[in-house]
Order: structure tokens, then sequence, then C-alpha cells
């Protein structure tokens, strides 16, 4: 009997994407290895986080690295790292709450469900734009003293409302003032763990770890420019400062590391090829009548395609589907479509999908 089965707790096939919910991806043996032998020993965090930065940096091709305890943590640290510039004295007066007040300038397309993030790091979001357009006048009549930076959140399904982010680096280096990147979902291309970062040059990139790179679901990577991210590492643990309670643990630090060297060896054309093939093979045996359709792009904008099923009533064929044996995980829009993704699908699972879906369809 394993844990879940001990627990009372449903095992789920996974058709919807690499969401946190559902407990992000599946770590493969290497990373779970990694994790065993870490385990196994007593080391000095300092010297660990130091080092793992190092050595992603150099794989990643970036100045510097580091490794969080999820991205929404990153969030964090990196809006820290910008209020304090990782000066002692002003992480001394953050703690004790007299620090002037700071702002991030944000795209109204870019207000994401994660953004409160940013008000736990410290600063106040200033919102520029509309949701169906945004100029760089706008951008720049937010630029003041308390500016501490530019908030972008990457992914072609935000493009349609924001400006792109090479003319946020135009008007920020104008300003003088550092652009951090959320990427938290931009896996694949694997060339987005330098794209931003080294050809467009955000300040700080955000990753996820538990997501495309496969690593320990509480891991997050931020990579970027090397005093910013000494920066955030001065407000983050094992100091016991602001950011003590986003801890990150040996064990985590070594999985991501692993999962990091897997990702940049993996051959991405065959995991496309995979993802592809389940898409037709759903699309081939979906039952006469069904409208379904290939998409492209995923849900965070990623080139991994997945298929749009229309149905009558989104919500009640999500009920049915959760409590199909075994349950069933699909992305919808609440009202009359879902889409099955190819991601997360392990062997012998997407025969059950399309099975299932033809029985409740």
């Amino acid at each position: 009997m394993n844990i879940y089965e001990r627990l009372g707790v449903t095992p789920k096939i996974n058709a919807a994407t690499t969401y946190t919910v559902l407990g992000g991806s599946l770590m493969p043996e290497e990373v779970l290895e990694a994790m065993h032998q870490a385990s196994k020993n007593f080391i000095d965090m300092h010297e660990l986080q130091q080092k793992a930065g190092e050595h992603i940096a150099g794989v990643t091709k970036n100045e510097a690295a580091y490794i969080t305890s999820g991205c929404a943590s990153a969030i964090v640290l990196s809006m820290l790292a910008l209020s304090t510039k990782g000066d002692l004295r002003q992480i001394g007066r953050l703690i004790n709450d007299d620090l002037p007040e700071a702002e991030v300038i944000v795209q109204t397309g870019h207000r994401i469900p994660y953004d409160p993030a940013l008000a736990l790091g410290g600063v106040k979001i200033v919102e520029v734009g509309d949701a169906i357009q945004t100029f760089p006048w706008q951008v720049e009549a937010a630029i003041n003293e308390k500016t501490k930076g530019i908030f972008f959140v990457a992914g072609s399904h935000l493009e349609h409302a924001t400006l792109p982010l090479e003319e946020i680096m135009k008007i920020a280096s104008n300003y003088e003032i550092p652009v951090v990147v959320d990427a938290a979902a931009q896996l694949p291309p694997v060339e987005n763990l330098w794209h931003f970062s080294q050809d467009l040059g955000a300040d700080l990139v955000l990753f996820s770890g538990g997501k495309a790179l496969r690593g320990p679901q509480s891991s997050g990577l931020i990579v970027g420019k090397k005093h910013w991210i000494e920066a955030v590492r001065q407000n983050g643990a094992p100091f016991q400062r602001q950011a003590r309670a986003l801890k990150v643990g040996k064990e985590e630090i070594a999985g991501l590391v692993a999962a990091v060297e897997r990702f940049m060896n993996l051959d991405h054309a065959s995991e496309l090829k995979r993802h592809a093939d389940i898409v037709q093979f759903w699309l081939s045996n979906l039952k006469q009548g069904v409208i379904a359709q290939k998409d492209d792009l995923n849900e965070a904008g990623q080139p991994v395609p997945r298929v749009m099923v229309k149905v009558g009533n989104a919500l009640q064929l999500v009920e049915k589907l959760k409590s199909s044996n075994p349950s069933i995980e699909v992305v919808h829009n609440s009202r009359d479509k879902i889409w099955i993704s190819p991601d997360c699908i392990q062997e012998n699972e997407a025969e059950i999908v399309v099975n299932t879906l033809n029985q409740l369809l």
C-alpha cells in the first residue's frame, strides 16, 4: 500500500498540465537520486546555494543563478532585492518596516493570479495601460523616485495588450531601472533559460522548478545579473532575514541541479514529437461527431500542442471526468470547451483519456 492509499488520497491522470494544484510534474529518476544523495550529509547551506548557483549559471549560459522554494518565492525574493539592493543597512530598515515606499511598474495585461507575491515582497504595484493596449509613454509617466523596477510576465498568451520585452528593456535602460521577468511556465523552449536574460538583457528571470524542468515542485530558479542575484541571496535563507520563511532545502537544491542538467541534455525534438503523436492519437480516436481541433500552444503560450474539445457544458463534464475511475484532470473555460494536454501523460494513459471522453460525451 503506497502513501496515497494509506492517506485515502486519489491519484489522477493529468491531462491538464503542470499545475501546482496537481503536484507540478513527475520527477525523473536522476532527480530523485540527487535528492536521495543530498539527504545523507550535513553541509553549509550558504556554500551549497552559491556552488549550485554557479554551476547552474554555467550550464544555462547566465552570469549567475539562485535556487528558491518555488517561483512565487522567486517573485518575493526579487522584489526584496529591488527594494534593498542587497545592502545590509537597507535590509535592516526593511525588517524594521522603516524603508520608504517602493513601487514596481506592471502592465495591466500582466496582472496575474500570482502578483500578490509582489506585495509580499514589500512593493506597491503601479499599473499602466489597460486591457486593450499599452503605450511606452504610459510606462515612462509612471516612473518616479519610488520606482524600483518593472515586472514583466512572459508568454505569448499575454502579448495582445502589452508592450514587448524589447520595448520595456529600452525604457528601463533609459531610466536605469531593473526589469524582472516572470517566466515561470516558459519552458520549453530550452533557449528561454538564457534568452530573456542574456539575449534581451533582463536583470532577473524567474522559472518554476517543478513544471517542465521536472525538478522538485517546491523549487524555483532565478537567473540573471550577478549583482542582482547577490542582492537576492542577501535577503534569503539561511540568513535570518525577511525571506527566511521561504527557505529551500538541500534536497530540493540538489534535485533542481539534476533537473536543469537533464533538461539541458534532453532531446527536445523527440519530446515534441511524443506530444504531437499523443495529440494526433486523440484527434483520430475521438468518436465521430465530436468537434475537436489541435492547438499549437498551451494555456501559458508554450509550444506544447493540445486538443480543444467543444462540449455542451464544460463544468459538468469536468466533474464527471474527476469522478471517473481513474480520475482525470483537464483544462476548461467554464463554459463550452475543455483542453486535453499531452505533456504529463504517462504510458497507457492516452487511451484511458480518449476512451473515457468518448463514453461521457
